[in-house]
C-alpha cells in the first residue's frame, strides 16, 4: 500500500506504472513474440541485432524496448529523437566506445520516435551501427521505409506491431485492476454491464488510451483519492463514456429565425416542392440573409439529397454560384432561383449519406487494417509485401475484377444504398450484383509480411532452393503456395526425406522459427554441416530420432510433411495452424504393366497383371487416409520424358521386398513367377512418358 500510495502521489500515470517488466508480462504481438519466434529467441538469448519497431501508438514499442533493457547483459541507453540532436548522438557514441573498450560490453541504444531525426542526424549514427558500437532499437509510428534512411533500414530487422485486439486490451485492463502494487488491486473495482467493453472498444487497439481512460474513471469516482484499502469502486457505463468520450465541436449559434427559415427552405427542396422553395428563398433574401450562405447550403443539398440520382446537379448549382459572384444583386437572384427550382424538381437520392455510416463504423467497429494488396508498395513492396496480389481492374474485361477493398472485419457492412430514380436507378442492378460477387469472395484475410530483414546469404541454401528438381519443382512450389508461410511463421517440417522443404522454408521465414525432424541422426548432422554458415539464431532446430526437440514449442503456424503416417505418429501434444501433407497418388501415376510387350507376353497374362496392378494401387490410395483426417485434398500431376535404366526396371519386377508390387503378385498369383523373371530381365528401354501424381492435403487447426 505504501508503494502504491507513493506512486499515485508522485502522479506517475497508470500506463507508466503498468508497463510490463518481462516478456512473461507482455501482452500482444504474438506474431513476433510468441515462443519460438526469432525476436523472442534473440531477446531471451541476449543476441539481439539492430531492429526497428513500427506501429501505431499504444501498441508496446517503447515497452518492448524496456523489456529488452531488463533482459540484456549489455549497457542500455535510451534517447528520444524529439529532444535530442547531433551533439547528444556524439555523447552517446563516446559512452558506447568507453563501454566496449573499458568493460568489454555491448551497448544497446533505444531511439524513440526515430523518424523525427533528420537525414543528417540519422547519418551520424550509421557508422557506429555498422561497426557494432551500437545495437540500434528504433521505434516509430511511421513506415520506416518512408521515414528512416535506407542505409539504417538495410542494417536492421523490421518488426511491425499491430493494434491490440479487444481480448488483449481486456487482459491489460484486468492486470491493472488486479495488481496491488502498480494498479488498483487494493481496491474493490467492479464494472457495470458494458462499461469495460466500451472502454476497450473505444481504445481501438491502443493500450495507453485504455489505461488513461481506466485511470480517469477510477480515480475520479472516489474523493479524495486514494481511498482506504478495500474501498468499493463501481464504474458505470456513463462514467466509462465520460472517461473516453470524443466531444463534438459546436459550429454556430445564430438566432432561431435563421435556423428555422433555412430548415424550411432545405426541407422544401428535399421534398420536391418548388413553390415552397421559392417562398422561403424570397423570405430569407428579403430578411437580409447572405446569398453566399444560401448557395453553400444548396451545394450541400446537391450532393446530400440529389446525389447520383442526378449527378449534374452539383455542377449546375456550382455554376449558379459562380454566376452570382460575377453578377451580384439584384440580378443574381435569377441564379439563386434557377438553382433552387432545379434542385426542387430533380429526382432525389440520399445514398451519399453512406459516407456517414462509414464514419460511424469507425466508432462502433474500430479502425480496420488496410488490406495488404491495397497498400502502397512503391518503396516497401518487396520487403513487407505491400501491394502484392493487387488486381489492376483495367487489365480485366469490363475494367472490373472481383477483389476485396474493405478491411476484413468490416466485410459484412454496407454503406451505399442506391436509389431507384434517375441516373442512379440505372446503376443499381450492377452495383448490387458486383457487391454480391465480392461478398462471396474467400473471407480469409490476405496475409502480409509483418517483419523484414536482409536476405539470408548462405550459398548452399540459395543453390538448393534454386536447383532444378525436375517434376518436383512445380510440386514444391504448389506446396508452398498452399502453406502460406510468412516471414514470422513457426514451421515444423515433420518429414522431409529428400530435403526439398528445408531451404525454401528458411528463406521464407527468417524471423520465425524452423523445426526439422530428420530421418536419423546422420541426416540431422549432414544438414547441420551444410547450414553451418548461418548465424546461430537463424539455424533450424534439428532432431534425428524421436520428437523431443519439439518441446521448445508445441505451437506452429505451418507444418510440412511427406506422408501423413509420420505426422500422425509424432503429433501428440503439438498444435498446428495449417498442415500441408504430400502423398504419392500411385493410382493416378505411371503404370508399369502398360509398358510391357503384351504380344510376346500373351493377352491373358497381360490382363491378369494389369488387373493385379490396379488392385495393388487401389489398396494404397492415400485419398481415403487424408479425407478420414479431414484434409482438403488437392491433386497435382506432371508428365516428363524419362530414360529407364535396366537396374531400376529389374528392381521393380524382382520379388523379395515385403509389401512390394512383385511380392503382391506372388501372393495373389504365384503361377506368374516365371513371367516375372522374364519381365525383370527385359527393360523396355528408350525415352518413355513418365507420369507422376501427388495428393496435397491441407488442413487447418491440426492437433491439440
Amino acid at each position: 500500500m505504501d508503494l502504491f500510495l507513493s506512486k499515485v502521489r508522485n502522479y506517475e500515470p497508470l500506463a507508466s506504472r503498468m508497463r510490463p517488466r518481462s516478456l512473461a508480462e507482455y501482452v500482444g504481438q504474438d506474431h513476433i513474440l510468441a515462443p519460438g519466434r526469432l525476436l523472442r529467441r534473440s531477446i531471451e538469448a541476449d543476441k539481439l541485432t539492430s531492429v526497428l519497431f513500427s506501429g501505431p501508438p499504444g501498441t508496446g514499442k517503447t515497452t518492448l524496448a524496456r523489456v529488452i533493457a531488463q533482459a540484456t547483459r549489455g549497457v542500455f541507453l535510451s534517447v528520444s529523437a524529439v529532444l535530442s540532436g547531433v551533439k547528444d548522438i556524439r555523447e552517446l557514441i563516446d559512452k558506447a566506445k568507453d563501454v566496449r573498450q573499458l568493460q568489454g560490453q555491448k551497448t544497446i541504444l533505444f531511439v524513440d520516435e526515430v523518424h523525427r531525426w533528420n537525414k543528417t542526424q540519422q547519418d551520424a549514427l550509421l557508422p557506429w551501427v555498422e561497426d557494432g558500437t551500437f545495437i540500434l532499437i528504433g521505434a516509430t509510428t511511421e513506415n520506416p521505409f518512408f521515414e528512416v534512411n535506407a542505409a539504417l533500414v538495410s542494417r536492421s530487422r523490421i518488426f511491425q506491431l499491430l493494434p491490440l485486439s479487444d481480448g488483449e486490451l481486456m487482459e491489460i485492463a484486468r492486470q491493472a485492476v488486479s495488481d496491488p502494487e502498480r494498479g488498483y488491486g487494493l481496491l474493490a473495482v467492479a464494472f457495470e454491464p458494458d462499461a469495460l467493453e466500451h472502454l476497450v472498444k473505444m481504445a481501438s487497439g491502443d493500450a495507453r488510451s485504455l489505461l488513461n481512460a481506466l485511470e480517469l474513471a477510477i480515480e475520479s469516482s472516489v474523493t479524495p483519492f486514494p481511498p482506504p484499502p478495500g474501498t468499493s469502486v463501481v464504474i458505470s457505463l456513463a462514467m466509462a463514456e465520460e472517461s473516453i468520450q470524443k466531444r463534438a465541436v459546436l459550429y454556430d449559434k445564430d438566432g432561431d429565425y435563421h435556423f428555422d427559415s433555412i430548415s424550411a427552405f432545405i426541407k422544401s427542396l428535399r421534398g420536391s416542392d418548388p413553390d415552397a422553395a421559392l417562398y422561403w428563398l424570397a423570405r430569407m433574401i428579403r430578411a437580409g440573409e447572405d446569398p453566399d450562405y444560401l448557395l453553400r447550403r444548396m451545394l450541400i443539398l446537391a450532393s446530400e439529397d440529389v446525389g447520383l440520382a442526378e449527378p449534374g446537379a452539383l455542377g449546375i448549382v456550382n455554376a449558379a454560384s459562380e454566376a452570382f459572384r460575377k453578377v451580384g444583386m439584384p440580378e443574381g437572384q435569377y441564379h439563386l432561383a434557377q438553382a433552387a427550382l432545379y434542385l426542387a424538381t430533380c429526382p432525389k437520392s440520399n445514398s451519399t449519406s453512406g459516407y456517414f455510416e462509414a464514419l460511424k463504423s469507425l466508432e462502433t467497429a474500430g479502425d480496420g487494417q488496410v488490406p495488404s494488396a491495397l497498400k502502397d508498395g512503391s518503396r516497401d513492396g518487396a520487403a513487407l509485401g505491400h501491394g502484392k496480389n493487387y488486381l489492376y481492374p483495367h487489365a480485366f474485361e469490363g475494367h472490373w475484377v472481383k477483389q476485396r477493398y474493405l478491411p476484413s472485419q468490416l466485410e459484412a457492412l454496407v454503406f451505399y444504398h442506391p436509389g431507384d430514380l434517375g441516373y442512379e436507378g440505372h446503376l443499381k442492378p450492377e452495383v448490387l450484383a458486383r457487391r454480391t460477387w465480392m461478398m462471396n469472395l474467400d473471407t480469409e484475410p490476405e496475409p502480409e509480411n509483418l517483419t523484414w530483414s536482409e536476405p539470408l546469404r548462405s550459398p548452399w541454401l540459395r543453390r538448393l532452393e534454386r536447383q532444378n528438381l525436375g517434376s518436383f519443382t512445380e510440386l514444391v512450389a504448389e506446396v508452398f503456395r498452399l502453406a502460406g508461410i510468412l516471414r514470422h511463421s513457426r514451421v515444423w517440417i515433420a518429414a522431409d526425406p529428400k530435403g526439398l522443404f528445408v531451404a525454401r522454408t528458411l528463406l521464407l521465414a527468417p524471423e520465425g522459427g524452423v523445426w526439422v525432424s530428420c530421418r536419423d541422426e546422420g541426416s540431422a548432422k549432414e544438414l547441420s554441416d551444410r547450414l553451418n554458415d548461418l548465424p546461430e539464431l537463424q539455424k533450424p532446430y534439428l532432431e534425428g530420432l524421436g520428437w523431443g526437440v519439439l518441446s521448445e514449442t508445441n505451437r506452429f503456424e505451418v507444418m510440412l510433411a511427406w506422408g501423413l503416417s509420420r505426422v500422425l505418429e509424432g503429433l501428440a501434444g503439438q498444435e498446428v495452424g495449417r498442415s500441408v501433407v504430400v502423398e504419392p497418388d500411385l493410382a493416378d501415376g505411371v503404370s508399369l504393366v502398360a509398358w510391357l510387350d503384351r504380344v510376346s507376353l500373351g493377352e491373358e497374362v497381360f490382363q491378369r497383371l494389369y488387373s493385379l496392378e490396379r488392385e495393388f494401387l487401389g489398396q494404397r490410395n492415400p485419398t481415403t487416409l487424408l479425407q478420414d483426417q479431414n484434409f482438403q485434398v488437392h491433386h497435382f500431376s506432371s508428365t516428363s520424358k524419362r530414360s529407364l535404366a535396366t537396374k531400376d526396371w529389374k528392381s521393380w519386377w524382382t520379388p523379395g521386398r515385403p509389401g512390394s508390387w512383385p511380392d503382391f503378385i506372388l501372393e495373389q498369383a504365384p503361377e506368374l513367377l516365371p513371367h516375372l523373371r522374364v519381365i525383370g530381365s527385359h527393360c523396355p528401354g528408350g525415352s518413355l512418358d513418365w507420369r507422376v501424381s501427388w495428393l496435397i492435403g491441407v488442413k487447418e487447426a491440426l492437433g491439440s
